[in-house]
C-alpha cells in the first residue's frame, strides 16, 4: 500500500532543474518508498548493503561506472567520500538534470559533505513522517481520533497497519534504528544512559531547553548533553524551534524550544500508552503543542521550503507559542489543548500584536467553530494551520 506524499510534485519539478536531488529525514519516514513510487524508471541502490558500500568506498569510479544515472543512492551518509566523485561526474554535463537522487538519515554530517561537494548542483528536501493532509480515514475534528493519532504518531507504518501496537513499534524503532545510527555517528557505549537522556528531553517537549539542567539530571557533562542533542537533530528525532529576536530593544530568551519530530515516539518515552492516559497527562498540553508546531514545519517542508517558524518570549515572561515571520509582517498563534477557549487565553497575543506588525493572530484549540474572543483575535480549530 502506497500513501501519496505531498512532496512528490516539488521533487518532480526539481528533477527538471538540478543534476542531483537529496531527500533527508528520519528512518522509516518513507524516503525510499516515495522514490520507488515517484521514480520507477530509476535504478535503486542502497548503502545498507555492506557489499555495495564496500565497492563505493574502495573503488568509487568503478561503482559510479557500474551504477550509472539515472540512479537512486539510498543512505548516502555511509559513503560520504562518494560525493566528490559524483560532483566530477555531474560536472561533465551540468545540463543533464536528475542524474543522481540521494537519500540520507543523518543530516548534519551529510549536509557538510553536500555543501562542500555539490553546492549549486543539488536540490535538498526534508521528508518528515506523514502530515495530517497525508493521513486518510482519520477525522481531525473527532477529539478521540485526534488523540489516538497523537498517541500512535505519524510514521507511515501505522497507516499501512492500523492495528499495529504503538508501544511495540516505537520500542523496536529505538533499538533497531536510532541506536544503530548512534553507534555509527558516535561511539556511545552506555545506551541505557542515553535512553535516560531521551526521557529527560521528552519531559521537556514544548518547553525552553536548558541543557545544563538536563546534563546534570542525567549525570553527563553539558558538552556531552549538547553533542547528544546534535545527534538527535541529525537523525530528525528532535526539532529545535528558535526564538524570534528581530526586536532588539528587549532582551529575548536565547535558548530554543525543544520538540520531538513525532508525537508517537514522544508518548512512548513518556510511558503514555492509551488515550485516557494522554488526555489526563500533565504533558497533554505540551504534546498537543508539539503536534501543531510540527504540522506547521511539515507544511513548509512538503513544498521544499524552510519554515519561517519561531516562538517568542521575553525576560519579563511574555510568550507566544508560534510565529510565522513573513518579512513585512508576522502571524502569531497561541496553542491550547482545550475545547473551551476564553478571552483570558489571548492576553499574550494581544500584547504582542500591540508591539509588532501582526497580520493574523489566533488561538488554536479543539473547538470546531471559530469564536471571536478579543479585538482582532479569534479561537480557531488547530487544523486551521495544518490542513486548511
Amino acid at each position: 500500500m502506497y500513501l501519496k506524499r505531498n512532496l512528490e510534485q516539488p521533487l518532480e519539478e526539481a528533477l527538471k532543474q538540478f543534476p542531483a536531488l537529496l531527500v533527508t529525514g528520519p528512518r522509516q519516514a518513507g524516503k525510499s518508498t516515495l522514490l520507488h513510487h515517484a521514480l520507477p524508471h530509476y535504478r535503486y541502490v542502497t548503502f545498507d548493503d555492506p557489499l555495495v558500500r564496500s565497492l563505493a568506498e574502495t573503488d568509487p569510479e568503478l561503482f559510479l561506472a557500474t551504477y550509472e544515472p539515472l540512479v537512486i543512492l539510498d543512505e548516502i551518509q555511509y559513503v560520504p567520500s562518494l560525493l566528490s566523485h559524483i560532483k566530477m561526474r555531474i560536472d561533465l554535463d551540468r545540463r543533464r538534470y536528475g542524474q543522481y537522487v540521494l537519500t540520507g538519515s543523518q543530516a548534519f554530517a551529510l549536509m557538510k559533505g553536500v555543501s562542500e561537494s555539490l553546492a549549486g548542483r543539488i536540490a535538498i528536501f526534508q521528508l518528515y513522517p506523514l502530515s495530517w493532509k497525508e493521513i486518510h480515514q482519520v477525522d481531525c475534528y473527532d477529539e478521540r481520533q485526534m488523540v489516538e493519532q497523537m498517541l500512535k504518531g505519524f510514521y507511515p507504518e501505522f497507516q499501512v497497519q492500523p492495528d499495529l501496537n504503538p508501544k511495540f513499534w516505537h520500542g523496536a524503532y529505538l533499538s533497531t534504528y536510532l541506536e544503530r545510527d548512534l553507534r555509527v555517528m558516535r561511539n556511545i557505549h552506555d545506551l541505557g544512559q542515553f535512553q535516560r537522556y531521551l526521557v529527560l528531553l521528552a519531559a521537556r517537549a514544548g518547553q525552553i531547553l536548558n541543557l545544563q539542567e538536563v546534563g546534570k539530571e542525567c549525570g553527563i557533562s553539558q558538552t556531552t548533553a549538547k553533542d547528544w542533542l546534535l545527534l538527535l537533530q541529525a537523525s530528525s528525532i528532535v526539532y529545535l524551534l528558535e526564538p524570534y529576536a528581530r526586536n532588539l530593544t528587549k532582551r529575548m530568551v536565547k535558548s530554543p524550544k525543544l520538540f520531538f519530530v513525532d508525537t508517537g515516539l514522544l508518548c512512548y518515552l513518556l510511558r503514555i500508552d492509551n488515550i485516557e492516559q494522554l488526555v489526563h497527562s500533565p504533558f497533554a498540553g505540551h504534546i498537543f503543542e508539539n503536534m501543531v508546531v510540527m504540522e506547521s514545519i511539515k507544511r513548509y517542508a512538503e513544498r521544499g521550503e524552510r519554515a519561517p517558524c519561531y516562538f517568542y518570549r521575553t525576560s519579563s515572561g511574555l510568550e507566544v507559542d508560534l510565529l510565522f515571520d513573513h518579512g513585512d509582517h508576522l502571524d502569531a498563534y497561541e496553542i491550547k489543548f482545550s475545547a473551551t477557549p476564553t478571552a483570558d487565553m489571548t492576553k499574550s497575543l494581544a500584547q504582542f500584536a500591540s508591539e509588532h506588525s501582526v497580520r493574523h493572530s489566533a488561538l488554536l484549540n479543539l473547538r470546531r467553530e471559530a469564536l471571536p474572543l478579543s479585538r482582532g483575535i479569534a479561537a480557531k480549530h488547530w487544523s486551521h494551520l495544518a490542513i486548511t
